[in-house]
């Protein structure tokens, strides 16, 4: 008989926001790797989801609709971190450095795409590129990721 308790690791995304890249990275590997893995993610000062963040996400049949931006404090002592992935592009003053007590931590840097400017449409295509950068680093990790 199987126990009640999840026994899936925990695969928690960091950055400074949570409104688009880890979030990004939560909904991909929900979506590819739930059956091996419990996605979350969490901010340092956590902001509403980026409007572009649910466009372009719905672009590719993922709706983050009640979503919302947490914060690490949620997570700090109450959850036990397996894999700890840092999302924040290597060098932002925000971006978390440390995780206690996981097992593993990992940096799977990409640019922040609220940071882009120029048009809507230009600033669409940061968010897109964005997104499937992640996408592909979430495959990519899976398949190197065995855990019985």
């Amino acid at each position: 008989m199987k126990p009640l308790v999840n026994t899936k690791p925990i695969v928690l995304f960091l950055c400074s926001g949570n409104s688009v890249r880890s979030q990004m990275a939560e909904a991909f590997l929900r979506e590819l790797g739930s059956d091996r893995f419990e996605a979350r993610s969490a901010g340092l000062e956590p902001t509403d989801i980026h409007p572009l963040t649910h466009a372009v996400m719905n672009e590719v049949g993922i709706n983050l609709e009640g979503h919302r931006a947490k914060s690490v404090q949620e997570f700090l002592g109450k959850i036990s971190a397996t894999y700890v992935i840092f999302v924040c592009k290597e060098g932002e003053a925000n971006c978390p450095k440390l995780w206690p007590f996981a097992l593993r931590t990992e940096r799977m840097p990409f640019v922040d795409p609220a940071k882009a400017s120029g048009t809507e449409e230009e600033q669409i295509a940061v968010f897109r590129r964005v997104r499937d950068e992640i996408q592909l680093a979430i495959a990519d990790w899976l398949k190197t990721e065995v855990h019985e």
